[in-house]
């Protein structure tokens, strides 16, 4: 298990700010970095974007300081043995670029709020907090190329898989994202491996599915929860993913469904 001496979350410096230890510390310090800093890596200061994690092992020369009007980050310092840890194969020292930081954001403010109630079960909640932070960081340490607007394109696809039912087209989404929709597609296929629409499509039928399955709502409502206000449209998109037309589909499940009791 963990031991969470401190989390820090969203905290701003100055412009001067500067976190010199040249010994290191006793403790292991993770930070995520949410504007650009210059880090100390392989003996000279070296400058990264924002929205990189670095990883400080005990004892570990640590030297990183703010390039710009400020400096934010999230921060956490803590003790373990676990072997996830102590035998990773995450970079140490050096910043890695994450490709959903928002995401591990969450995570730091969750280890905050873990690590501030005494529940019951808060040490196996740290535990398995800190352990999907680290997953995320392995995933962005072996991920060497990103697409241009990555981050952009990452937070449209949440958007689109939050709320499928949005009357989404390819220029609203390029809108969205500040690109041309020419661009915007082939950004987004090559990216994914799927095209924005028929991401859309696919997100929507999937929705489809989940209401038609466990809700009594007329296929008519549905389509239009789903973003479909034509309900002969929706019918003739779910038969080409599916096979089946809604109402089929919704028979034959809870068929088997009442079969298997």
């Amino acid at each position: 298990m963990a031991t969470i001496y401190y989390v820090g979350c969203d905290a701003a410096h100055p412009g001067d700010f500067v976190y010199d230890i040249p010994e290191g510390h006793d403790f292991w310090l993770l930070i995520l970095t949410r504007t650009p800093a210059e880090f100390w890596v392989d003996g000279e200061i070296r400058p990264y974007p924002a929205n990189c994690a670095a990883l400080f092992p005990p004892r570990r020369k640590i030297l990183y300081r703010a390039c710009a009007d400020r400096f934010v980050n999230d921060w956490v310092r803590f003790a373990s043995e676990e072997p996830f840890l102590t035998e990773t194969a995450l970079p140490v020292g050096v910043p890695i670029p994450v490709a959903d930081p928002d995401y591990c954001r969450q995570l730091f403010r969750l280890l905050a709020v873990e690590n501030f109630f005494d529940g019951d079960y808060r040490e196996l909640s740290i535990d398995y907090l800190l352990r999907i932070l680290f997953h995320k960081l392995l995933e962005a340490s072996r991920t060497t190329v990103r697409q241009p607007y990555y981050h952009e394109l990452l937070d449209l696809r949440k958007r689109i898989h939050a709320d499928p039912g949005y009357p989404w087209s390819v220029p609203v989404m390029a809108e969205h994202v500040h690109l041309s929709p020419g661009y915007l597609q082939s950004l987004y296929k090559s990216t994914f491996g799927i095209s924005c629409m028929e991401d859309v499509i696919q997100c929507r039928i999937q929705l489809a599915k989940e209401r038609l399955v466990h809700g009594r709502q007329r296929i008519a409502d549905i389509a239009a929860q789903c973003g479909y206000p034509n309900v002969e449209h929706f019918s003739r998109q779910f038969r080409q993913l599916v096979g089946s037309t809604p109402r089929a589909y919704r028979k034959s499940v809870n068929q088997a469904s009442g079969s298997a009791r």
